[in-house]
């Protein structure tokens, strides 16, 4: 798998993603961006893109904090989430700029087919993903696993192009069913195509391994691999135009 470096630059701040794909693979294969959780573009993470990637998409594995602005801890990495939180037009055109460069990025070497297009994020990045979709983001398919599901301004009609999967544990303490509900209420409102995946009884980061922090967090394989499952069948149903 290749991993190439793309410096890019957002309201004058330069930003650090990661493009991956399976250089051994011919053919043009789908655009997917990869947003992380809470603690970015890391090791870890550039090798679950990798294996999100394989040889079924180009993905880029995005930053949305800032090139060398990585936290250290889950209190820096709290506080770095939720100022970006606190500035939604700033994380859209974040999330939006990446989407670009990965089209741009992807035509400039001939291997992206950059008429499909999907965003798959996790948990802090769930909700970016989402966002890019609430801004109109020219995407088939958003996917957030156990992700922020509510944002400070909610999609109006015609508003969103994507068709939208939330994966979530029932007893997710950093965004429960309460939220669940208002998630529901904003796509019925705005007329979205959405889907939403409810596993029984599981917390948070639950596509995460070596979690477990009950009852906040926790990794469970069998969730993961049906999360993975699900997630790559709606996208393939949402290029073909099934959904």
């Amino acid at each position: 798998m290749t991993v190439e470096v793309i410096r890019y630059a957002v309201s004058g701040e330069s930003f650090c993603s990661e493009l991956i794909y399976d250089e051994t693979v011919s053919g043009k294969r789908p655009i997917l961006l990869v947003a992380p959780n809470w603690f970015g573009v890391t090791p870890e993470w550039t090798e679950r893109a990798r294996v999100l990637a394989g040889d079924r998409y180009i993905a880029l594995l995005v930053d949305v904090f800032g090139e060398g602005k990585r936290p250290a801890n889950r209190p820096e990495a709290a506080a770095m989430a939720n100022m970006q939180r606190a500035d939604t037009p700033e994380w859209r055109r974040r999330m939006q700029v990446a989407l670009d460069r990965a089209v741009a990025e992807g035509e400039r070497r001939g291997i992206a087919d950059t008429s499909k297009r999907a965003g798959i994020g996790f948990c802090f990045g769930g909700g970016g993903v989402f966002e890019l979709a609430r801004a109109g983001g020219d995407l088939q398919a958003a996917v957030s696993v156990h992700g922020d599901l509510t944002g400070a301004f909610p999609a109006g009609p015609g508003d969103i192009k994507a068709a939208m999967l939330a994966i979530h544990g029932s007893d997710d303490p950093i965004a429960p069913k309460a939220r669940r509900d208002a998630f529901e209420a904003e796509m019925q409102a705005c007329g979205a195509k959405w889907q939403m995946l409810t596993f029984g009884g599981l917390y948070h980061s639950f596509t995460d391994v070596g979690i477990n922090v009950p009852p906040e967090a926790q990794y469970d394989g069998h969730a993961a691999r049906q999360a993975y499952d699900w997630a790559h069948h709606f996208i393939a149903d949402a290029f073909a135009g099934r959904l």
